[in-house]
């Protein structure tokens, strides 16, 4: 009995140690999350697997996320598009498929890429995006909408709710929409 007690003294012991000298521990949230955005509509299926950033009190677009430059659009990994079917994204044709998605955040527009090949993260070891233009399915330009209100979490979402399709991506106060047709 008194070896069993001991081996959970010792377990306990190496928990807790590792929750106090690692950044992340066993018990903390990871500062980007790993999520995903998904819409079905009929037999229609979209998916977006992403990490969101927290802003932090931080300047977002424009600082933190450089103006006029290529964005792994979220933290860590590559971001992922999937659609089962094709589609048209703002009048040009995406094939169906999984794209790695890009942008070019821009004070009063973004361009959104839809990238055929998967990377493995969304930045390579100077913290240059690991996106390669030659690559590019579709790329096209949106409006960037200043939103009354900051969101706290990058977020990317799919609206439907008025029969016209939008994956929406929103960050501190900027918003943008990008019009998808099955």
């Amino acid at each position: 009995m008194k070896k069993l007690i001991y081996l959970l003294i010792i377990v306990v012991i190496g928990v807790l140690g590792y929750q106090f000298f690692t950044k992340t521990g066993l018990f903390n949230q990871p500062l980007s999350p790993k999520d995903t955005a998904g819409i079905k509509i009929n037999d229609l299926d979209l998916k977006v697997v992403y990490n969101r950033p927290s802003k932090r009190n931080r300047d977002i677009f424009g600082a933190l996320v450089p103006f006029n430059k290529v964005w792994r659009t979220g933290a860590n990994e590559a971001t992922t598009f999937e659609s089962n079917h094709d589609l048209s994204v703002n009048g040009v044709k995406l094939p169906k498929g999984k794209y790695t998605l890009w942008t070019v955040p821009m004070e009063n527009n973004w361009k959104v890429m839809f990238n055929s090949k998967q990377y493995d993260w969304g930045v390579n070891e100077k913290m240059e995006p690991n996106w390669d233009p030659n690559y590019d399915v579709v790329e096209v330009e949106v409006p960037a909408l200043t939103l009354d209100k900051p969101v706290e979490q990058f977020t990317v979402a799919f609206d439907n709710s008025t029969d016209d399709l939008k994956m929406t991506m929103a960050w501190d106060t900027v918003k943008i929409e990008v019009p998808l047709k099955d």
